[in-house]
């Protein structure tokens, strides 16, 4: 039987990475907000694995935590090791990676929700949308409990009509055995979405103790202090090891020998996998010309013995399994405490969606995280994030937030999904970005801390802080520009130590700094400075001086880029009144339809010459428009 059972604000369903970036965001803006999970002991779970940030994601990471996000601090606070990748290249590819205490990083999730003003967070499976003259008002829970709401962000992850498959077994059920959501799927059908069925998957965990460590390489977290949020200023220090393995030519046989039996070759597994993520048996079939793969042994937390089997993701029947694991150095007499799974599951198509992750067929409905077609809990809690601002906007009678391709991996990531779909599971690569150099690790405060501020979500005390450093970039920077270095025996001897040829004349600091073989801190011990400045600081003065000229080329294609972002295209344009466009630009005009020339661009299918057409007519004025029904 239905009962109301209250109104808020914004409700979020689900509670996973997604769900609680948009829970936390929408409140902290001031909206009312509830956030409905299926179970509450599953608050930010890690079911796959323990880990966060890495290439591209980490760096989105750094962009929550730069809008007032939680995923950084959270994980600060909750990590086993951390560690910068890609030291040795340039800065557009370093990433931060930390190896979480999955247990940990949830519980102090959920405190955090429990802690935060504006939010309630309660248990409940949400099984269809309130929906009044296609404007979304609630959802109504399996227990008839009947919430109402400005707007709905639905962030329900794997959850969708989830099958577990392991060997010939076939279940319905989430990740790791959870209840799943059958019929919100049903009901997001009836409401005429398009959904397609994606697959994932996850290894083996094994007990730590039957582990032979001394047949494996240890690979331990950073001895700097790192730190993924602007906010952090304690560091843990005690950190653990992982280890590195690999599979042996016995693994690749076993795997051979047993492909019938393997749920992705007889045909039991229909979803598509991630590419980027595949399974130890596809990679063995793929790959057959490599003799080894390698294979991380990762810790679950520090009160666990499980460790997460990394590079050995499997839905081989278990015996198998337990078969592999033996064949592999350092792992002949492990204890297997899980087998490992794949999960197939329902996502809706993603090029449904506005820019702000508003559904178009559904008004003040939002989507965000996996139901959206990714992978990675990076990927979902940035869209969580952005979901949860603008459900929390648009409840508030606010202007909503998108952040373009220039400002973001996250406008990179919304940008991807709503204009060209996926047909995999998306994950995040530094590739995907055509301005990488300008989107770095270092420098996402810098992008993007003046956006929190200005929506609410950055304090008045953080941000003036980061006032405070751009301007010590800025002076430090003019300060080197203005100083005249002297070919003197002492600035001889620093340059030809380090690689460099001897001067031949005076040059600026600045053009000193340019040199390769050149750090910040060789220019500090010829001209110090008269200001104690902060490792950032002066990792932002380098990395702005040294890679100038490239900086700037990228800045000019975003202007270019800008003045296309700039010409608006009408939201109930009729593409069918405009005569010369191919029929596949037509087709996918109408589907996606574009906000602005440079969105159109990017779809996959619309080729220069409908570009040219489309931009003729936009400029002639006479606009043919459809009714909105």
């Amino acid at each position: 039987m239905q009962y109301d059972a209250g109104s808020y604000d914004v409700i979020v369903v689900g509670a996973g990475h997604a769900g609680v970036e948009a829970g936390l965001a929408a409140a902290r803006l001031g909206a009312k907000t509830l956030m409905l999970t299926i179970n509450l002991d599953m608050v930010a779970f890690m079911p796959c694995n323990p880990s966060v940030g890495g290439p591209a994601k980490g760096i989105v990471v750094r962009e929550i935590d730069a809008l007032g996000g939680e995923m950084g601090k959270n994980i600060d606070k909750t990590h086993i090791q951390m560690r910068m990748l890609n030291t040795g290249k340039g800065p557009a590819v370093r990433a931060l990676r930390a190896q979480a205490d999955k247990f940990l990083y949830q519980q102090e999730m959920k405190k955090t929700i429990e802690d935060e003003e504006n939010l309630t967070l309660m248990q409940g499976l949400v099984e269809r949308l309130i929906v009044e003259d296609g404007v979304c008002k609630g959802v109504i829970t399996k227990t008839g409990a009947a919430y109402t709401a400005k707007t709905v962000v639905i962030t329900t992850g794997t959850f969708l009509r989830g099958e577990i498959i392991l060997g010939e077994l076939k279940y319905s059920s989430g990740p790791n055995n959870q209840q799943p959501s059958i019929k919100l799927s049903e009901h997001l059908e009836e409401l005429g979405f398009d959904l397609v069925r994606f697959k994932t998957g996850t290894p083996p965990r094994v007990h730590s103790q039957t582990i032979d460590y001394s047949k494996t390489e240890i690979q331990p977290g950073d001895d700097v202090p790192r730190a993924f949020s602007y906010e952090t200023t304690k560091f843990i220090t005690d950190q653990l090891p992982c280890w590195l393995t690999y599979t042996s030519l016995e693994t690749h046989q076993i795997i051979d020998e047993n492909l019938h039996r393997s749920p992705m070759y007889s045909g039991m597994i229909k979803g598509t996998g991630p590419r980027y993520c595949p399974s130890i048996e596809d990679k063995v079939v793929r790959f057959n010309d490599k003799p080894r793969h390698q294979i991380f042994l990762e810790p679950e937390g520090r009160n666990t013995h499980e460790v997460y089997v990394q590079g050995l993701s499997t839905s081989l029947p278990e015996d198998v399994q337990r078969r592999i694991l033996a064949s592999i150095p350092g792992l002949e007499n492990v204890q297997m405490m899980r087998a490992g799974y794949a999960i197939e599951y329902d996502a809706v198509v993603p090029t449904q969606l506005w820019p702000t992750l508003e559904t178009k067929r559904v008004k003040n409905l939002y989507t965000a995280g996996q139901i959206n077609g990714t992978s990675g809990y990076e990927e979902a809690a940035g869209q969580g994030l952005m979901a949860g601002i603008n459900a929390g906007l648009n409840a508030l009678e606010k202007e909503e937030l998108i952040l373009s391709r220039s400002d973001a991996y996250i406008g990179v990531l919304i940008d991807d999904l709503v204009t060209k779909g996926t047909n995999e599971p998306y994950r995040l690569l530094t590739s995907r970005a055509e301005y990488r150099l300008l989107l770095r690790h270092d420098n996402a405060d810098l992008r993007l801390t003046e956006f929190g501020y200005n929506i609410g979500l950055i304090k008045e005390g953080r941000f003036n802080a980061f006032v405070a450093k751009k301007e010590a970039v800025e002076r430090e920077k003019a300060r080197l520009q203005s100083i005249f270095i002297k070919p003197t025996p002492q600035v001889q001897e620093i340059v030809t130590q380090n690689g460099g040829s001897e001067l031949k004349d005076g040059i600026r600091a600045s053009d000193l700094l340019k040199r390769p073989e050149m750090s910040y801190e060789h220019i500090e011990l010829l001209v110090p400075s008269d200001e104690k400045l902060d490792s950032e600081v002066t990792e932002q003065v380098e990395i702005q001086i040294k890679y100038e000229g490239y900086i700037e080329k990228s800045l000019q294609q975003v202007e270019r880029l800008k003045k296309m972002e700039n010409k608006r295209i009408p939201e109930n344009i009729d593409y069918d009144a405009i005569t010369g466009l191919a029929s596949e630009a037509r087709q996918k005009l109408k589907e996606v339809r574009p906000l602005s020339m440079a969105q159109a661009s990017r779809i996959s299918g619309v080729n220069p010459a409908d570009v040219s057409i489309l931009l003729v007519y936009l400029e002639q004025g006479k606009i043919a428009r459809v009714s909105n029904s």
